[in-house]
């Protein structure tokens, strides 16, 4: 029965990925909205199959299959790749940019993948810009879609170059620094996001300025973190 329960949970990790393949089937029949509802179905899934794992007891009942491995393959997909198709068929840029953009999203996004250290020793942070590519176009195309282009394009790019400089980016799930306020703000952050998709494309502007000020909280957060951390050093 253990061994069942664990392997269920693995099944809903890898479900993730089913969700993401209808993401990208919306984005090719150019039915965004769509599209962005299964990314976020992926952001739920993995924001809750970890709990499950630990529950399960997956590392023990099944010590052969590596749920972190396969945690990997999705997120990769779900966080990157369907992002990067999103980004180059909805965005409105030149043809060059886009596709610019698409590539410093997946390049960036598999290199980072490559290196160790990606949270911090405590556990608390993610160390650089984590590949969270969804949440970027999830903004670039239902808060700010009227945002110049040339904006757009060097906001990639920089957020591109953020994921190897060494700044503290908080993880909402494991503490820190106003640790309640940042599970609050990310609630809030998850159900503007709903609420965007759902008024698309006829925005809501206060949803949307309320997807923009938790950004702005997390940017704060990261801030204060990373400057901490170097006056520690």
């Amino acid at each position: 029965m253990k061994k069942a329960f664990a392997w269920l949970v693995h099944l809903f990790t890898a479900s993730g990925l089913l969700a993401g393949f209808m993401g990208l089937l919306a984005a090719v029949a150019g039915d965004y909205r769509t599209a962005m509802w299964w990314m976020l179905a992926t952001l739920v899934i993995d924001g809750i199959d970890g709990t499950f794992a630990r529950l399960a007891h997956v590392s023990e009942v099944l010590p052969h299959v590596s749920g972190q491995m396969i945690d990997y393959v999705i997120d990769f997909f779900t966080y990157a790749i369907l992002p990067a198709y999103l980004f180059y068929v909805a965005t409105d840029l030149p043809a060059t940019p886009r596709l610019l953009g698409s590539f410093a999203m997946l390049l960036s996004a598999a290199l980072y993948y490559g290196l160790d250290g990606m949270v911090s020793a405590d556990g608390r942070h993610f160390v650089g810009f984590p590949v969270m590519w969804n949440m970027v176009v999830y903004l670039l195309i239902f808060v700010v879609p009227d945002l110049p282009w040339p904006l757009v394009f060097g906001a990639v790019l920089a957020l591109a170059v953020l994921h190897f400089v060494p700044i503290l980016v908080p993880y909402p799930s494991r503490g820190g620094r106003w640790w309640m306020l940042t599970i609050g703000v990310t609630l809030l952050f998850v159900l503007s996001a709903v609420l965007n998709v759902w008024y698309y494309p006829k925005p809501s502007h206060w949803w949307q300025g309320i997807a923009l000020a938790c950004s702005g909280y997390y940017c704060l957060i990261t801030l204060l973190d990373t400057w901490a951390a170097r006056r520690k050093a």
